[in-house]
């Protein structure tokens, strides 16, 4: 067992943790990119467009007022009012004097006013602490459910990624193993981020396991699926899908698309677009959907995106585009899905820089080996 000296030796130290965060040397770009994600988080699009339209003081002052006030409303009543204690005390400040026979006690209202608000600053950061071991949990589960990124299958290459914008992701991909040889691919995206999306992205996968194989007509397997997220998801919230199941020994795909981004084929130095599918699952429980299929030929790629591709952003705020992608598949044409996959994620990447992820990033890349 070891000692309590040797159990303090291990504890972080203060001065050694501050000298590591002055060496980072990215200290000012930290906190312009932290005080803009807090200003996105706490003020809405009304409020930024109006302070856009201002000068840079009234901007500056108004901001502050309206986050400070944004913050205020957030806490819990008792931190409200321990707060506004420790803001009086520290703003009248004054010397408080205790006398009980040969002991006299003085000090400033300042500092009991100082512990108010430090007391408020734990109590917050402890809630973010849960809050984050939470998350972390989540994430941990959500690895557990994803499928190996290169899933091996006998006359096919695949190339899966996925990459959520924060602690947990409303973007699903999956692998199937089906009876015959055969196997299912699918790619969800539930709309929103968050825990809210992650949970339905997880019924939505589990519903998808649980019919994949089961029905002959990819047709009827997404009316199905959809009848059965109107019924469980919440009001208002729905979910994109495309679904690929993969045929043994003839390059053949089938997939039906529930309002998703249509899947690309590079052929012949060119990039293809497959049909439009139907509506997207949650929208309404009538809704009827087509099944495709294709003849994938040797050294062709498919593929499959989520919107956090075609609709990252940059710092400007501009969107990456879906030409972008199709520059970088003809690239690639004639190459692995890897090396598309990981091309086409490097550069959106590098297109996004300091610039916050607004949604998830995920892909398929479906290929014959030449």
């Amino acid at each position: 067992m070891p000692s309590p000296d040797e159990n303090t030796s291990r504890d972080p130290r203060i001065f050694e943790t501050l000298k590591s965060d002055i060496g980072r040397g990215d200290f000012w770009d930290s906190v312009r990119r932290e005080i803009r994600d807090t200003r996105e988080f706490l003020l809405d699009e009304q409020r930024r467009q109006r302070l856009g339209r201002m000068n840079v003081f009234k901007r500056f002052f108004l901001t502050v007022w309206w986050m400070l006030k944004e913050m205020f409303f957030r806490l819990t009543p008792v931190r409200r009012l321990l707060f506004v204690l420790g803001f009086l005390l520290i703003a009248f400040s004054r010397n408080v004097t205790y006398n009980e026979g040969d002991i006299s006690v003085s000090s400033e209202t300042s500092i009991f006013g100082i512990t108010c608000i430090i007391l408020v600053l734990m109590l917050e950061l402890k809630d973010k602490l849960l809050a984050k071991e939470e998350l972390e949990a989540g994430r941990a589960v959500q690895d557990a459910l994803s499928p190996q990124r290169s899933p091996q299958l006998p006359g096919w290459t695949l190339w899966l990624y996925t990459k959520s914008a924060n602690e947990v992701g409303g973007d699903l991909v999956d692998f199937i193993e089906l009876d015959g040889g055969k196997a299912g691919l699918v790619l969800g995206d539930v709309a929103g981020k968050g825990l809210r999306a992650a949970l339905l992205m997880a019924k939505l996968q589990a519903t998808v396991r649980a019919f994949a194989g089961e029905f002959e007509s990819l047709r009827e397997m997404a009316v199905k699926i959809n009848r059965i997220f109107c019924r469980d998801s919440l009001k208002n919230i729905f979910a994109s899908m495309v679904y690929i199941e993969m045929l043994p020994g003839s390059g053949r795909l089938r997939f039906v698309n529930a309002g998703h981004f249509p899947p690309v084929i590079t052929r012949n130095g060119e990039v293809v677009t497959l049909e439009r599918g139907g509506a997207a699952l949650g929208l309404t429980p009538d809704a009827e959907y087509a099944e495709g299929e294709i003849t994938l030929a040797p050294g062709e790629i498919l593929c499959a995106y989520s919107d956090g591709v075609c609709e990252a952003q940059n710092i400007l705020g501009e969107f990456f585009g879906e030409e972008r992608i199709r520059t970088i598949l003809r690239r690639n044409a004639g190459g692995t899905v890897e090396a598309a996959g990981t091309d086409l994620v490097k550069t959106v990447e590098r297109y996004v820089g300091e610039a916050k992820r607004r949604d998830d990033l995920t892909l398929i890349m479906i290929g014959r080996p030449a």
